[in-house]
């Protein structure tokens, strides 16, 4: 008569360890590439507005005082492998009464999804400084700008360059006066991946 001598149990804090460092290595294995590697773009547009109110902007106060805008608009970086981080440069015209007004809107912007998702669609949102070049009389000289946005870009379309386009919303308060301006806009433009 033999008794069967039991197989030692995996249990107990040693292979506890032994489970999570097979699971840390695992982990590695599938975490993302460098930084590095992750797409760089940048975006030209142009484009204008297509409804606008303002508000205690000049004598006059009149409305559609928005006239061209472009821009350039680059990929920072990622947040949490979600949503793309943006620096954009704005650059508008308008026409305030008897000058014509020229504003360059910094602003860091957000949009989701990111880049890397090849998705065509994304949204975003973004907050900063304008800095009027020319101004109508007796108005402010800073803005603080704001912009809700829309668009779809397309990379690669040709070899490393692609095509975008943007709707949305850009709202200026004069720091320094009471006017405002919110305008609804569209764009198109350019995506240069590299």
């Amino acid at each position: 008569m033999g008794s069967a001598i039991a197989a030692p149990q995996n249990i107990g804090k040693g292979a506890a360890d032994q489970y999570f460092k097979q699971r840390q290595k695992e982990g590695e294995s599938r975490v993302r590439r460098p930084s590095s590697s992750k797409p760089r773009y940048m975006a030209l547009h142009l484009g204008g507005y297509v409804n606008e109110d303002t508000y205690k902007w000049g004598e006059r106060g009149n409305n559609d005082v928005g006239q061209l805008m472009g821009g350039v608009t680059y990929r920072v970086g990622e947040w949490k492998e979600s949503m793309d981080l943006l620096f954009r440069a704005d650059i508008s015209s308008f026409e305030v009464d008897d000058a014509n007004p020229v504003k360059l809107s910094l602003l860091p912007l957000v949009t989701f999804p990111d880049a890397r998702s090849q998705f065509p669609l994304y949204f975003g949102a973004g907050a900063g400084i304008g800095v009027f070049f020319k101004q109508a009389r007796g108005e402010s000289s800073l803005s603080f700008d704001y912009q809700v946005v829309a668009g779809g870009r397309f990379f690669d379309v040709f070899d490393n360059v692609g095509l975008m386009f943007e709707a949305g919303v850009k709202n200026s308060i004069l720091l320094f006066s009471d006017g405002q301006h919110n305008g609804v806009f569209t764009a198109v433009g350019t995506v240069f991946r590299f």
